[in-house]
């Protein structure tokens, strides 16, 4: 009891000290992980409280299929919208118009659920507009981190953000279920969604935000550099090879990992980690409920550690080498998970797998928010999130099919080739490996990212 005591103030301390320094002892910088955190919380409410709905009223998994569809169709088609109105107006005001909406929204969706409203034109709609708010919004909340940090805060902060995410979307799910089945229902779950966007608009409305990306723009390299940027997103494509690969990474990473994840692992799971054996087929799909339920938790626990060392690695010497590494390591968990001696070898893959993506997605996302021009920084980021969120639907489609016809095991090595080749060629490009590389002689920032603000 006497040492537990005696190392307390030792981590207030700490505690201290990190409020005190770095991202989190900036106040808007508080402000946007509390509504990050609030929100997701939210979603994850939502997403458990809609198939509820759905399911429970008869609706079938026709109606469910078709809801989403009308809620994924219009995020997709909008998120390049959102990226130029973040661009043209600024990231805080998009998200905060956007939380506002969604709001509302979602409040209609808890009234529709008290009174047992599900059909089509009722649920269709709603859910095509919270689909374009949340496409409308993605963009400006992956470029608002400059405007509230400085440029050697940037990594730390994308880091701890993306944690604040990951902590969200560990507790909604538990909330949203206990809010379905014991609290009032559905609509009990949608009221508290409608309640955590609210929160989170808030938290936007009472930024100060001082910072504005132009000033941003002013600390980089302006004689003989791409400093000024084109006026428009494409020319700046055409020419950066750096783009260029991390688009194709991530259209190719997407599109195996979401069929990995979202067709073969819950097959497997059924399949081989039901722990009761195949006598009863209802046990058995409970126990494998069970199994697939524990890897999603363990790639969410990984997910959490791989942002939280990002955010302490702030200014690596070849930052997107570093990328590289982290996602050729996720590359051969997850070609192993299937053969590692059962649920805890691939629950070790699992979390291996999230940590080692969640990592390169933060030193990633930081390459681009540094070297992207201030002007297009919402457009650039809406080209990655619609080559990653693109790729899902004939992701899973195919997927589905290929599962059908060699298992899922098999897909696993496979999936995990085919990253770890896209990655490897990646690697080849000169101009991908010195992106936001930093000179040994003088510690400034490599040629291959012009222009980057450096992260001292």
């Amino acid at each position: 009891m006497s040492s537990a005591l005696a190392g307390q103030p030792g981590r207030l301390a700490r505690l201290r000290s990190l409020l005190r320094t770095g991202p989190l002892a900036i106040r808007d910088f508080r402000l946007f992980c509390i509504g990050q955190l609030t929100s997701t919380v939210g979603d994850f409410c939502y997403a458990v409280a809609l198939p509820w709905l759905v399911l429970t009223t008869h609706g079938g998994t026709v109606l469910l299929g078709t809801v989403l569809a009308c809620y994924g169709v219009p995020r997709t088609v909008l998120i390049p919208i959102g990226g130029a109105l973040a661009d043209r107006v600024s990231p805080r005001t998009v998200m905060l118009a956007a939380d506002a909406v969604r709001c509302v929204l979602v409040a209609v969706l808890a009234v529709l659920a008290a009174r047992g409203l599900a059909s089509i034109a009722y649920l269709g709609p709603v859910a095509a507009l919270i689909g374009a708010g949340e496409g409308i919004f993605l963009p400006a909340s992956a470029s608002i981190m400059p405007s509230l940090l400085p440029p050697g805060d940037l990594q730390a902060g994308n880091g701890l953000s993306s944690a604040a995410i990951q902590v969200g979307s560990l507790a909604g799910p538990v909330l949203g279920g206990i809010l379905v089945t014991l609290a009032g229902g559905s609509a009990t779950a949608f009221a508290v969604d409608a309640a955590t966007f609210a929160v989170s608009a808030g938290a936007l409305a009472l930024m100060r935000a001082r910072r504005d990306p132009s000033t941003v723009a002013a600390t980089a390299p302006a004689a003989g550099t791409e400093a000024a940027g084109p006026a428009r997103v494409w020319p700046l494509l055409r020419r950066s090879r750096e783009l260029q690969t991390i688009l194709l990474i991530a259209v190719l990473a997407n599109f195996v990992i979401a069929g990995a994840f979202e067709v073969a692992l819950p097959s497997l799971a059924y399949h081989r980690f039901s722990g009761g054996g195949y006598a009863s087929p209802v046990g058995q799909q409970g126990a494998g409920a069970g199994g697939y339920g524990a890897l999603i938790a363990c790639f969410g626990i990984g997910s959490l550690a791989g942002t939280l060392v990002a955010a302490r690695r702030t200014n690596p010497r070849r930052p997107a080498m570093g990328a590289c590494a982290a996602f050729v390591l996720g590359a051969a968990a997850i070609a192993l998970l299937p053969y590692l001696g059962g649920l805890p070898g691939a629950g070790a893959a699992a979390a291996i797998f999230g940590a080692a993506g969640y990592f390169g997605n933060v030193v990633t996302i930081t390459l681009l928010q540094r070297w992207a021009p201030p002007e297009l920084l919402g457009r650039v980021m809406s080209l990655v999130m619609l080559a990653a969120i693109g790729a899902f639907p004939a992701s899973v489609a195919l997927s589905g099919v290929i599962v059908s016809k060699i298992g899922p095991a098999p897909f696993f090595p496979a999936a995990g080739a085919v990253l770890a080749i896209a990655v490897l060629l990646a690697a080849t490009q000169r101009q991908f490996r010195d992106f936001g590389a930093r000179s040994s002689d003088h510690g400034e920032e490599g040629s291959g990212q012009a222009a980057v603000v450096a992260g001292r």
